[in-house]
């Protein structure tokens, strides 16, 4: 029997990161993953003959630069291209468009609000110097507040230096981000109601909570950190869809001898004397290892992969109580052509970068109003690429994919059943886009639509919260998952998290599959694993 040093449960970007840097230091490495595809939530799937999805995640946006560049994505075959445009069409035929040229941004403000045009210079300085403060975070791991262990102690006093460098103005700043919501944020520095709803909606997005929620501020920077080729707010889309990044991941493990089986979930981890010795599959096979990782949420780490006889009820209530609560559904397209909006009609740049149904803050407050009740939002936000404009690989000539990310869908309906309402879900969202692109309903050749329930039974996704656990204050940092478990390391020895529900959260990142391989190879080197 084949015995390894590490088995990586889950092939998503975070597990096939973890993988690759393992594998970089000469470890034996198998992952192990139960769909078909690699990639969990970032892959890219022909569901519709000829027209390629990217089934859930969508948009490169958070990828830390450290992990393109230490695992070499280029030579294994990641090309992100630059989102050029936010486009928000209004329900008057009015529109609100965010270019990559900033001198054509400014003359686009100054048609809603000279006053804001002034404003979103000094906004984005201001933003970039939080996120610079911030980055820093990204990369680290947490300290333990509450060890006198002087490695712990120097890390805490380290941060505490970094923040007082800030100086006071800047903290001050820092704080209130930290703290409001992202509708009286923006509030404090913009008029204009479309540049408000669309700038909020990046404090909403995967969150169960409204733009007036206090704590959306930060989700908002969290968003606002997405860089390419160091330049902050900058999003982009992988040429041949999510997928790519993820086989470029995959790629970059292989090629230092991992191995990646699919069709091979875990049943179980196998526990010995209080120490991880491998994982059973669901077919029965046992597999053996000296360490295992696993890249799936805490809450299904914990409460479904190791029996409970081998963890402390204190330690399984407090995983319980993690906020997982879905909000979010997807619905992707194939088109026979290119929507056509009122707003801005025709073909144009508007058409190849983002699409924001945000008219208004009143209008995604009224959508999460819906879902604070147990129903889907009668009129979503809507978060809308077209990648095909940019890259034809992914649908035959002429035609196109669109992606449609929808907020809000509550994991919990008050009536009903997911599967018993999931194509009411899809309606609601194609008469909500159409009222903007009348010509949409009879260009469609082809529709997927995923919502809370099936990010959760295909993807894994606990509740279908798409980032393993909510972006809240109580839930970051040395938090996350639980207090006194923020440093990868779990109650069991030799097992390990590396997902999106430990440090620093969600979206497609990769910092926590990087950060967890760091620690066990530091842990392999202290010699306690």
């Amino acid at each position: 029997m084949t015995k390894y040093d590490v088995i990586v449960i889950g092939a998503g970007h975070n597990g096939l990161t973890h993988a690759a840097y393992l594998a970089k230091a000469g470890k034996k490495v198998l992952v192990l993953e139960r769909r078909h595809v690699i990639g969990g939530a970032a892959a890219t799937e022909e569901i519709y003959p000829g027209f390629k999805y990217s089934v859930c995640s969508y948009v490169v946006s958070l990828l830390r630069p450290e992990v393109i560049r230490e695992l070499d994505l280029a030579r294994f075959g990641l090309e992100v291209i630059p989102l050029d445009s936010t486009f928000t069409p209004l329900p008057d035929g009015n529109y609100l468009a965010r270019w990559s040229d900033h001198a054509q941004t400014r003359r686009e403000l100054m048609r809603h609000s000279p006053t804001d045009a002034e404003a979103y210079d000094q906004f984005g300085k201001l933003m970039h110097q939080i996120a610079m403060a911030v980055k820093p975070l990204l990369a680290m791991v947490p300290p333990d507040p509450t060890s006198l262990n002087p490695r712990e102690l120097f890390k805490l006093l380290r941060l505490g230096r970094h923040f007082q460098k800030l100086g006071a103005r800047l903290l001050y700043d820092m704080m209130k981000l930290m703290t409001m919501s992202s509708a009286d944020y923006l509030s404090e520095w913009f008029e204009a109601e479309a540049l408000k709803a669309t700038m909020s909606a990046s404090g909403i997005i995967g969150t169960f909570l409204g733009p007036r929620s206090p704590g959306t501020a930060y989700v908002l920077l969290h968003h606002y950190m997405g860089e390419i080729d160091a330049v902050f707010r900058s999003w982009g889309w992988a040429r041949g869809g999510m997928g790519s990044l993820s086989r470029a991941l995959a790629r970059a493990a292989e090629s230092d001898g991992a191995e990646i089986r699919t069709k091979a979930g875990a049943a179980r981890v196998l526990i010995k004397n209080g120490r991880a010795t491998g994982v059973m599959l669901e077919s029965g096979e046992e597999i053996q290892s000296q360490v295992v990782t696993s890249a799936v949420d805490p809450k299904r780490t914990f409460l479904k992969l190791v029996e409970p006889v081998y963890l402390d009820p204190e330690f399984v209530k407090r995983v319980g109580q993690i906020r997982m609560r879905g909000s979010s559904g997807k619905v992707n397209l194939a088109l026979d052509a290119l929507p056509n909006f009122t707003a801005l009609p025709g073909e144009g740049p508007h058409l190849r970068g983002a699409i924001s149904i945000s008219p208004s803050v009143d209008y995604l407050e009224r959508a999460y109003d819906d879902a604070k009740y147990g129903s889907f939002s009668r009129q979503p936000y809507l978060d809308i690429v077209i990648p095909s404009t940019i890259d034809p690989t992914l649908a035959p000539p002429g035609k196109h994919v669109m992606s449609i990310f929808v907020q809000y869908a509550p994991y919990h309906l008050k009536e009903g059943s997911w599967p018993d309402r999931r194509e009411e879900f899809g309606d609601t969202v194609i008469e909500t886009l159409g009222e903007y692109a009348p010509n949409l309903r009879n260009i469609i050749l082809h529709r997927q639509v995923l919502t809370p329930w099936d990010l959760e039974h295909e993807f894994g996704l606990t509740e279908g919260n798409i980032f393993h656990g909510e972006l809240s204050l109580d839930q970051l940092f040395f938090m996350r998952p639980v207090p006194g478990w923020a440093q990868y390391r779990t109650p069991i020895k030799n097992l390990y998290l590396c997902a999106a529900g430990t440090h620093p959260g969600g979206g497609v990142m990769a910092a926590s599959g990087r950060l967890a391989a760091l620690e066990i190879l530091k842990d392999w080197k202290k010699g306690s694993i």
